[in-house]
């Protein structure tokens, strides 16, 4: 459970920071700005994935390894 948890966090962490270099660079990478129901709202969308990814390596840390 614990590799999931930092697999997905790694996933959201890549995808928020993706999202926040699309918005202030337009390379044109990253899952946000692809889904239409974001239009606006790409870069809390993106900041929401960072703080995601934050919280999911920290349950991954709290949980013992098997």
């Amino acid at each position: 459970m614990k590799q999931v948890l930092e697999i997905l966090g790694f996933l959201a962490l890549v995808q928020g920071v993706a999202g926040l270099v699309h918005e202030f660079t337009d390379w044109n990478w990253g899952l946000v700005q692809r889904l239409g129901f974001l239009d606006g709202y790409e870069v809390y969308a993106s900041v929401a994935l960072l703080a995601l990814g934050a919280a999911l390596f920290a349950a991954a840390g709290s949980r013992k390894s098997v």
